[in-house]
């Protein structure tokens, strides 16, 4: 494949960093900028400034450790960041503070602020952003674009204070005139249409979405109405029928027109970030089940299964499809909480591939998970579904801490068996387990039953 084969003219997501945010104490990076050690056609050249040679950026990065390790938290911070953006102008109650989520496991850390940062590329242009909060304000923020290589003020807000950049200061002078102490000025300048933040804003409510259990039901219903629109219906069945789930159709049930589609905006709105995600109750999950109905290959012909009869691993990848082929349809970042979920793991690689592959994503789409599925690390350069540098691990400190390294910073030959190597737990990022203490806890269970009969 030729370099200019790979380059990518759209926006890609370069780094993210946090401090103080979940289990993570100190300072955490995940970067996605491609290292010597990246698998060949892998990373995209993307174009960050006029004149300027291409970025090498990768459309994947797994995460891998023990359980309770920090994996799901690194997705939960990059989303929080995405939450206080999209929402911290027109969702926040003024005077109520800022909602966040800081290290708990050391009490000074309570009272220290919470730091978030992106740096990526946007319209072909490299563009920095980041924030730092506590419980009841912002008290930094900042935007700078690289428009020739060198920074650009965007705008600087140091607690009351707003630095602005040379361009639209009228819109900009507007925006501090709304702006409250507890919400981010980008968020308050998508309220106020700026033309050169509003793109910035509109970034985040189209990426760092995630996937995970709890927003299950959304996503079916996000699917259905993908199902409901002709464009999207062929795709959509394309990759159910790809998975070997015995699909050959799927319908949207309107059981109440109404409802259905109530459900499906508010879908679309959560997974988009046009509203707050809320918690899903029993009625909502019972509301959006029914949408969708699947038709399974008979000796007779296609036979139709209710949502209830269907596997957990069919309707979790009935879950999936849509977010994924939105996100790849638009070029958009991914976040997907514990991929192997009920599927099989030839499932899973299929699913990274179609991000890692140029011909399946040609828009630089990126995929950021959490995995416990050791296949995907390989034992070899010919079946490694992840480069070596497209694997992270979490580790907690003695403290509860979480600590993110990449295996990249562990030198790994190119022939490396990294499955085998992280089985054994070469690398770390495994469960210390005692076989003895579980034996004793078994007996002593038993024990406890015996005597109570």
């Amino acid at each position: 494949m030729t370099e200019e084969s790979t380059l990518v003219d759209v926006s890609m997501l370069l780094s993210f960093r946090a401090e103080n945010v979940r289990s993570f104490r100190g300072p955490v990076e995940l970067s996605l900028l491609a290292t010597p050690l990246a698998e060949e056609d892998v990373p995209r050249l993307v174009p960050w400034r006029e004149g300027g040679r291409p970025l090498r950026v990768l459309p994947a990065a797994g995460i891998f450790g023990a359980n309770a390790s920090g994996k799901s938290n690194l997705l939960r911070a990059m989303h929080d960041m995405r939450m206080h953006v999209v929402h911290s102008f027109r969702s926040h109650a003024p005077g109520r503070g800022v909602p966040r989520h800081a290290f708990r496991l050391g009490p000074e850390q309570e009272n220290t602020p919470s730091r978030f940062e992106v740096d990526l590329v946007l319209h072909g242009i490299r563009h920095q952003y980041g924030f730092k909060i506590d419980d009841d304000r912002v008290l930094d923020e900042w935007a700078y674009r690289y428009p020739r290589g060198k920074a650009a003020l965007l705008f600087r807000r140091a607690g009351d204070k707003v630095t602005l950049g040379e361009h639209n200061r009228a819109k900009g002078r507007a925006v501090t005139e709304i702006l409250r102490p507890d919400s981010l000025l980008l968020s308050a300048a998508a309220a106020a249409n700026h033309p050169d933040l509003s793109p910035l804003w509109e970034w985040f409510t189209d990426n760092l979405l995630l996937t995970e259990a709890a927003n299950r039901p959304y996503r079916w219903a996000y699917t259905a109405g993908m199902l409901r629109e002709e464009q999207h219906r062929k795709q959509v069945l394309a990759l159910l029928q790809a998975a070997d789930l015995g699909v050959t159709d799927a319908r949207v049930r309107e059981l109440d027109p109404q409802m259905a589609e109530r459900m499906i905006r508010k879908a679309q709105q959560i997974l988009q970030g046009r509203e707050e995600e809320t918690e899903t109750t029993d009625q909502d999950q019972a509301e959006v089940e029914p949408l969708v109905v699947l038709s399974h290959r008979g000796a007779a012909g296609d036979v139709e299964f209710d949502p209830g009869e269907e596997s957990l691993g069919t309707m979790v990848w009935l879950g999936l499809s849509g977010p994924v082929l939105d996100s790849i349809a638009n070029g958009e970042v991914l976040l997907v909480d514990e991929i192997e979920a009920s599927l099989h793991p030839a499932l899973v690689t299929q699913l990274v591939k179609l991000f890692q592959s140029p011909e399946s994503n040609p828009k630089g789409a990126q995929i950021i998970f959490n995995s416990h599925e050791a296949s995907l690390l390989g034992d070899s350069r010919g079946d490694r579904v992840l480069g070596r540098d497209q694997v992270r691990f979490t580790e907690k400190d003695h403290d509860g801490a979480t600590r993110l390294f990449p295996l990249a910073d562990l030198s790994p030959r190119t022939d490396e068996a990294v499955e085998r190597r992280y089985r054994a737990g070469r690398y770390g990022a495994t469960p210390i387990l005692a076989t003895e203490e579980f034996t004793e806890a078994a007996l002593n269970t038993a024990g406890d039953h015996f005597r109570s009969r």
